[in-house]
């Protein structure tokens, strides 16, 4: 898989320790459809650079000094719409990756991943899908989403320009569900999850399914459970 033009998956790494982008740009070397094209070692320089090299995908750290993953996240996602942010933590609980789904980042990534799992996010991101599926992931948009108060009333509202089958279609997705598992549960075409999930993202001006996710604990619409 590539970024979509036939040319390898274009990746800047972002961290303020020189380990770790090194150790990222050797394991992502290895891989023939992804190139690193640069990096930096702080949120200040990933901005600089994202704007300098155009990358598919930017790997930012969460906590840096000066201006942190957070901040540069939503600085890069909204003034490059098709770039995407996949984070990385050290924790699989880390306070700040709720902040940074909520920035605009596609999901996130432990720093202990392996070769494998860092160059399928990659893939996965590159490709315009989010980092949902792993079941951290789900309790972290949960755990985080509870902690953030009460659903928010005008996002509630916009929950009612959705159809029936598409505001089910988005409290599944929030529950980390691919669109073949939506399929199934729907007993329908994948074809036409594709479409329902297309429409919602259109509908609320989501920019992907991470989004998606957040804005359904955000509006009420799905509740952590036990909560």
């Amino acid at each position: 898989m590539t970024s979509g033009t036939g040319n390898p998956i274009r990746v800047l790494i972002v961290d303020d320790q020189a380990m770790v982008r090194q150790g990222f740009t050797v394991l992502l070397g290895t891989q023939p459809d992804i190139e690193v094209v640069g990096d930096a070692k702080d949120g200040e320089g990933g901005i600089a650079k994202a704007a300098e090299l155009a990358p598919d995908v930017v790997l930012m750290d969460i906590r840096m000094p000066g201006i942190g993953g957070i901040e540069a996240t939503e600085h890069i996602t909204a003034t490059h719409p098709d770039m995407r942010v996949l984070v990385l933590t050290t924790f699989d609980l880390d306070e700040y990756v709720y902040d940074a789904l909520r920035a605009g980042a596609s999901g996130f990534l432990l720093k202990d991943a392996s070769s494998e799992q860092l160059a399928e996010a990659v893939r996965v991101v590159a490709a315009g899908d989010a980092l949902l599926a792993p079941v951290i992931t789900r309790k972290l948009i949960a755990e985080f989403s509870r902690l953030d108060g009460r659903p928010r009333a005008p996002l509630k509202e916009r929950v009612g320009d959705l159809t029936e089958r598409e505001t089910e279609v988005l409290a599944l997705i929030a529950q980390g569900l691919s669109n073949a598992e939506i399929a199934r549960h729907l007993f329908v075409a994948e074809q036409t999850v594709k479409t329902h999930v297309g429409r919602i993202l259109v509908k609320l001006g989501l920019r992907d399914r991470t989004q998606a996710a957040v804005f359904a604990y955000e509006s009420g619409l799905v509740r952590p459970s036990g909560y």
